[in-house]
């Protein structure tokens, strides 16, 4: 630890950042910091044994001490009795105002006014409390108001009246929480604001720091402008964000198709990117016949304008402040230690902003690099290649892979197998030929447009040929793994074992070890040399075994009411087999007038891609058995599309209709292409999942009919009742009035049947008869094929009140019938239908039932374990 003291500092630093991140006490704060930085002081000139271990614990103290003040510090001051009232904000905008369809987002920094106008400008000017930052959302009411709110800029004196939020926390577990997010940007409250006409803009009195990055938002404009120019409309968005970091334009789809195969780093400015900008700086001034150290010295100081100019994100932060330190080694003729430089990078950016220590880019850019400079060296005397840059190519995309895999599944949960072939194909592709040939084009551009124009006409070419290829890859969906959200420990045993494998491989080449870095510390082959290198690989394969199916030999079942808004998403895990089940997908509402078209955003809230799948790939769900479409209404079938395109599916469920709509249309489509199996259920079937979860169709009714066209949902929804480890539940889609009473009718006759049967009698009411004229739907299509004991009510542990608690549904027989101890309601928060209705919540309250609602707790989890339901939601009952 002696020997690479920035290295065991940035440790020690870090690990106090992260102990005062899980323990947040208090006297966590600056004085506790300085403390420690004495007592360090102080250690330091004593001879006490351990020496570095107690500085290491004292400098962990100190590092807990800097995040608790950041985090005492990082509050507001506004009161939380202002939450959802109208308040008025007198500021300056503070980041680049973003216009996407309907909606101008922006950051304003300023002081928080409640009361009316006039009342707001008698106080304006006191200043009682510090100006704070708030997150701004504008909808927008006319399409000429893009233009006006596009026209604002950084810096720019705004006044606006609007709704104040607190910003949503994450509703289900697991979830992304936005609450959190908006706190790291120092941000603790969101206003809403109708119409661009409520803000007043007027450009900034005074000529200030805001200035520099007002100019600086210009040229990046300009330059985008540029780009536009000379490449495709369909290809500029995508050269915009990876020549300047412009990501605004960039094609959603095409960013996804980039994602499933592990290049999203490819989209992001970085280490290459200075690279190519140094070069280019560096032969430019060396046309000039300017000095080696003259060019050094420039270069150094054009790089926190090319930090800037690209958007300043994390990993170019990184690279460019590493850019630095080495091209000053450089000029200085000093010995240059990379693990030194990225260390010490990241010790002066945790300092100047600790919320960093969260930021994808930053973990990622920063493992990335150290594993490269720690690994490299050690992957190219492992590799039995021997031609250097075919060597040397392979070392550092199998290091790039090892370190970013599990960074990548904490965050996105998936890893294509086909990452390491794509990467070592394309990068060099995109290194070599694209960049370059496209900062060129970008500057050819602005000088002479008919230069960068045919350059860019022959870039566009490539990019498409790459693009199909990408997008051809993307499609092979057996590549394509889905791995659970790992634990912090399992990631830090991940990086141990892999470390330890390594240099056990490299002990057993001792005879090279020489020839090492020395922060490789392999000094000389040890005696059990054979045996390490198999222990490490067992432990690294048991860890990736474990860590892709952590739930192999749970045996509790799981029920997920996930909280979709204003629909019904449901998963389920069954006790023996551990089946996935997913009962309908939620969905996204809108509502477009003819004319509307510009309100459409780039890239819309969809509760499939944005919610659901993200949830199921985090919780671990690589296939679903089944997947049940209780009926076609959006709020329960829009969400499926995501999910048939990013899970597989064996199985869908569904009611034997067909909604007219081309989103149904569509999800059908998707399902036999995907080469899912549709079954259309009926009443009287039975589905026996595992030996212990089966479910019972209790509705629709029909006989084995072609599919129907059917506008009206609701009462068609599939209706069933699941049995699971001694528990019973049931499901009831967005049933009503109407429907429930012919399920009560049908049930009743049904038991009345069996009633006669059991005494002699002559029935019709068996199996898939259930109720006179009505036959069973071929069983060999449906496992388990046709219940004959389901003519009978069940006292139900758990009911989902149907249509999310509307007045229409669960009548008082309805529940009389089924004697439910719980109720779900799955409902959105704020929904303008005025779900659940009173008179629903009165009847459940006369029969105390126990009532969960989604809009109110958030996600419902309830286990199952020996016949008892436990449940936990996501904010207290």
């Amino acid at each position: 630890m002696s020997t690479r003291p920035v290295v065991a500092v940035c440790i020690f630093w870090i690990a106090g950042y992260v102990l005062a991140w899980r323990c947040p006490l208090p006297l966590l704060t600056l004085y506790a910091s300085l403390l420690c930085g004495i007592a360090i002081i102080v250690v330091w000139t004593m001879r006490v044994p351990g020496k570095w271990w107690i500085c290491g614990l004292l400098l962990m103290g100190a590092g807990a001490g800097y995040f608790g003040e950041a985090e005492h510090r990082n509050v507001s001051h506004v009161p939380l009795q202002l939450a959802e009232q109208e308040v008025r904000l007198h500021g300056t905008v503070a980041s680049v105002v973003e216009v996407d369809g309907d909606k101008a987002s922006l950051i304003v920094k300023g002081n928080l006014f409640a009361g009316s106008e006039a009342e707001a400008a008698e106080t304006a000017g006191r200043g009682d409390e510090p100006a704070e930052r708030f997150q701004i959302n504008v909808r927008l009411l006319e399409q000429s108001e893009q233009s006006v709110a596009a026209g604002w800029r950084r810096g720019d004196r705004i006044e606006l009246a609007g709704t104040l939020r607190l910003p949503q926390e994450a509703r289900n577990f697991g979830g992304f929480d936005y609450r959190e997010y908006l706190h790291r940007q120092h941000i603790h409250w969101l206003i809403q604001v109708k119409g661009a006409s409520q803000a007043a803009v007027s450009p900034p009195e005074r000529i200030g720091l805001v200035h520099v990055l007002r100019w600086n938002d210009q040229f990046r404009g300009f330059l985008g402008e540029a780009v536009e120019r000379v490449f495709p409309a369909e290809q500029a968005g995508f050269m915009k964000g990876m020549l300047i970091g412009m990501t605004d334009d960039m094609d959603p789809e095409q960013f996804r198709q980039f994602s499933r195969l592990g290049l999203t780093h490819i989209l992001a400015i970085s280490g290459l990117n200075v690279a190519i900008f140094v070069g280019c700086v560096m032969w430019i001034l060396g046309r000039f016949g300017l000095t080696q150290e003259t060019r050094l010295l420039t270069c150094i100081a054009l790089l926190p304008l090319y930090i800037a100019m690209t958007g300043a994100s994390p990993s170019i932060v990184r690279a460019g402040l590493m850019g630095m330190i080495a091209l000053y080694a450089a000029y200085r003729h000093i010995l240059k230690d990379g693990l030194h430089s990225v260390m010490l990078v990241g010790l002066i950016m945790l300092l100047w902003e600790p919320y960093y220590l969260f930021d994808v880019s930053f973990q990622l850019s920063f493992l990335v690099t150290i594993g490269l400079i720690v690994g490299v060296p050690a992957m190219n005397r492992l590799m039995p290649i021997r031609q250097t840059m075919l060597r040397d190519a392979l070392s550092i995309t199998v290091m790039s892979q090892l370190i970013a895999f599990p960074v990548s599944i904490y965050y996105f949960n998936q890893l294509s197998l086909l990452s390491l072939l794509a990467n070592l194909c394309l990068v060099p592709v995109f290194s070599l030929a694209v960049m370059p040939a496209g900062t060129v084009a970008m500057i050819a551009g602005i000088a002479w447009p008919w230069a960068g124009g045919w350059l860019g006409r022959m870039l566009a070419v490539l990019n498409d040929m790459i693009f199909r290829c990408v997008e051809w890859l993307g499609h092979w969906d057996w590549a394509q793994t889905l791995w659970p959200t790992p634990s912090v420990m399992w990631m830090a045993l991940y990086y141990a074992s892999l470390a330890l494998l390594m240099k056990s491989l490299l002990e057993r080449l001792s005879e090279s070890a020489q020839y090492l870095p020395p922060y490789l510390g392999v000094q000389s082959r040890s005696r059990g040399g054979k045996l390490v290198p198999l222990v490490a690989s067992a432990v690294l394969a048991a860890l990736l075994w474990h860590g892709y199916d952590p739930q192999r030999w749970a045996r509790d079942g799981e029920v997920d009411f996930l909280d979709v808004g204003q629909g019904d998403s449901i998963l389920v895990r069954t006790p023996e087999s551990g089946a996935r089940l997913l009962i309908d997908g939620g969905g996204t509402l809108v509502f477009r007038k003819p004319g509307e078209e510009w309100k459409e955003r780039k890239d819309p809230f969809e509760v499939g891609r944005k919610l659901v799948v993200p949830l199921l790939k985090q919780r671990g769900v690589h296939r679903l058995d089944y997947v049940i479409l209780t009926h076609e209404d959006a709020d329960h079938c829009g969400g499926l599309q995501a999910v048939l395109e990013e899970i597989p599916v064996s199985a869908l469920l569904f009611n034997g209709t067909l909604k007219p709509s081309p989103a149904v249309e569509k999800l059908f489509r998707t399902a036999l292409d995907k080469g899912v199996k549709l079954i259309a259920v009926r009443a009287g079937q039975k589905l026996e999942i595992d030996a212990k979860t089966a479910l019972h169709v209790l509705y629709p009714y029909g006989g084995e009919q072609p599919i129907v066209l059917e506008k009206e949902q609701n009462n068609r929804s599939v209706v069933f009742r699941m049995e699971m480890d001694g528990t019973n539940w049931l499901f009831t889609g967005d049933m009503e009035a109407t429907a429930e009473s012919e399920v009560l009718s049908s049930v009743s006759e049904a038991a009345e049947g069996k009633r006669v049967r059991e005494t002699g009698s002559k029935s019709g009411g068996d199996g898939g008869e259930v109720g006179a004229g009505r036959t069973e739907i071929g069983a060999a299509d449906f496992p388990g094929g046709v219940d004959s004991s389901s003519g009978a009510f069940t006292a139900i542990d758990v009911l989902k009140v149907a249509h999310h608690g509307s007045k229409t549904s669960t009548t008082a027989d309805w529940l009389d019938a089924w004697k439910p101890k719980h109720a779900v309601i799955s409902v959105g928060q704020r929904n303008t239908y005025g779900h659940p209705h009173p008179t629903v919540l009165g009847r459940l309250e006369e029969r105390k039932v126990g009532v969960l609602r989604t809009d109110v707790q958030g996600e419902v989890q309830m286990k199952v374990r020996d016949g008892d339901v436990h449940v936990r939601t996501k904010f207290p009952r």
